[in-house]
């Protein structure tokens, strides 16, 4: 299949085996955000600094992975893997999931300031899978559509079952939750040169040499921008990094006209055929997604069949 992605090796096609549910349902939040390739981009550099800012997580990082060389490709496999926990069956996220734990169980070492780290602590996979969720959420809600404090909380319990699969203890559901872990955590968050290194790739052009390089530039600050205050501050990323209203505007209007361009062949397309919905569903107004659902709910008790639903 031409629009089949691979990860670790494996090929994930999200259109097999028909009907076999994802983590995230169609009727989600989670299934909206994941779409818009904006909110993707900008939350998913914000994650990235997030991490960053913890010694243990960046050197883990920097030291053990092709990041330092690769740092695109490294992101894309990481937006693959974020990708089919969302839309994936089932099945295949928990296979990517596992193969993302096998390796992380190898990485360990000490950071320059010599405290010693493992991937696999607790703490580092609840920060990441925090940051993961807080980026994206926030670019969605600021670049695409403004999200209610209920569909916030919606967005974070929605992915809880796969950061527990990565092994994470305790989940972010709220922004509350995250703001009390980025509290205990903040004390620990250093600048560092790498941090300002991968914004200058972001902002080069190299990432997306499709798209122009001013372009990259405002998604880069636009990340910045979504960063909690004190964490910028921590981070010394100042005003050189400040996104200007005519680039914000810029941002928003692309977002927002992303919000209604339908990709066929893209994971969320192929996950709505994968669940016998239209493919264009998950760029549908809600009102119609409710509808298309609904129809399909009273066709499967006419039936005797399940409707579409969770994976547990």
């Amino acid at each position: 299949m031409e629009n089949m992605q691979s990860y670790l090796g494996w090929k994930i096609d999200y259109t097999v085996p028909p009907g076999e549910p994802a983590y995230a349902a169609p009727d989600s939040v989670s299934w909206q955000v994941f779409k818009n390739p904006v909110a993707l981009a900008i939350g998913g550099v914000a994650a990235v600094l997030l991490e960053f800012a913890d010694a243990r997580i960046r050197s883990g990082v920097w030291d053990h992975s092709v990041f330092k060389t690769d740092p695109i490709g490294r992101s894309q496999r990481t937006g693959t893997a974020a990708m089919v926990g969302v839309y994936g069956p089932a099945s295949a996220a928990r296979r990517v999931i596992q193969g993302v734990t096998n390796m992380h169980a190898r990485v360990e070492g000490t950071t320059p300031g010599g405290e010693a780290y493992k991937a696999l602590d607790v703490e580092l996979l609840d920060w990441v899978s925090a940051t993961a969720s807080y980026g994206f959420m926030t670019a969605y809600d600021q670049f695409v559509k403004p999200l209610s404090h209920d569909e916030k909380c919606r967005f974070y319990e929605e992915g809880e079952p796969v950061a527990r699969l990565y092994g994470v203890q305790d989940p972010v559901r709220s922004p509350a939750d995250f703001d009390r872990m980025l509290g205990r955590l903040l004390p620990r968050f250093e600048p560092h040169e790498i941090n300002t290194e991968f914004l200058d790739i972001i902002k080069s052009g190299r990432a997306v040499k499709a798209v122009p390089k001013s372009l990259q530039a405002s998604l880069a600050n636009a990340s910045v921008s979504i960063l909690p205050s004190d964490v910028r501050e921590v981070l010394e990323l100042g005003p050189e990094y400040d996104l200007s209203p005519l680039a914000r505007m810029t941002l928003r209007s692309i977002g927002r006209i992303a919000e209604h361009v339908p990709v066929k062949g893209s994971p969320p397309a192929d996950a709505a055929l994968r669940l016998g919905l239209p493919w264009r569903f998950a760029w549908k107004s809600p009102k119609v997604r409710q509808r298309i659902l609904l129809d399909m709910e009273m066709r499967g008790q006419e039936t005797g069949t399940l409707p579409t639903s969770q994976a547990e």
